[in-house]
């Protein structure tokens, strides 16, 4: 496949993620392409950073070291961003990757979706919320739990996520047929052109399994066994 010769740069705050969650990250990176460029930023004399200073020599991670010069900044972050710029314009580069909770790197991923290359999110629930959507795709690294494994508990009603419902119900409007029903295929799509969600955020799999788990809307097989997707308020009778 052309997309699996996708080049990767990866540039982690690890100051403001979580090192046990990286594996994760990598995994979901594999499926865009080959990581060709990996920089951590933090100031790595600080007794936080030790689960993160393991993960270097095993991931072929490159430290760039950020003293805390003045109170309430964050020079990493600063740093980060300078050398995103530089990787970005300078280097054969098709995806780029930022793994961080607490900063808010809209800007730098505003310039790169402009300049093309596909932009990933990865961080926790408190990461800026605009950070989260102007990516082409960001994963909470908190997500959710996997909803097929009943060793789990189950997540709150998602029925009551007013914004998750919108976006579903914006999404079928816009690529109904004439009876209503949109498929699922060109669904995804529109949000995915909207908006960074990803149904694992939630603790599905894939959309259809999100869909199922809500009962405002209707699930059917259509033709070639294709998922179709319908707003109950628009079930005639």
């Amino acid at each position: 496949m052309e997309e699996s010769k996708q080049k990767i740069a990866l540039f982690i705050d690890a100051d403001n993620a979580p090192a046990s969650k990286f594996e994760d990250v990598l995994s979901e990176v594999a499926k865009y392409g080959v990581v060709t460029i990996r920089k951590a930023y933090g100031n790595w004399k600080k007794s936080s950073l030790k689960a993160w200073e393991e993960l270097l020599h095993e991931y072929a991670i490159q430290p760039i070291q950020q003293y805390d010069l003045s109170k309430g900044k964050n020079a990493s972050d600063i740093a980060l961003v300078i050398d995103a710029m530089d990787v970005m314009y300078t280097k054969d580069i098709d995806v780029m990757c930022f793994v961080s909770s607490d900063s808010d790197f809209t800007p730098m991923v505003t310039r790169a979706l402009a300049e093309g290359k596909v932009v990933l999110g990865f961080g926790e629930r408190k990461t800026p919320t605009p950070f989260v959507n102007a990516c082409s795709k960001f994963l909470f690294l908190d997500r959710a739990p996997d909803q097929n494994d009943k060793s789990q508990d189950p997540p709150k009603n998602i029925k009551s996520d007013t914004k998750l419902i919108n976006l579903l119900r914006q999404a079928i409007e816009a690529t109904e047929e004439d009876n209503g029903w949109a498929a699922l295929g060109p669904l995804g799509s529109h949000i995915s052109n909207k908006t960074s969600f990803d149904t694992r955020n939630y603790g599905y799999k894939n959309l259809s399994s999100l869909i199922k788990a809500i009962d405002l809307f209707e699930l059917k097989r259509g033709p070639g066994n294709l998922y179709l997707v319908r707003d109950v308020r628009k079930k005639k009778g």
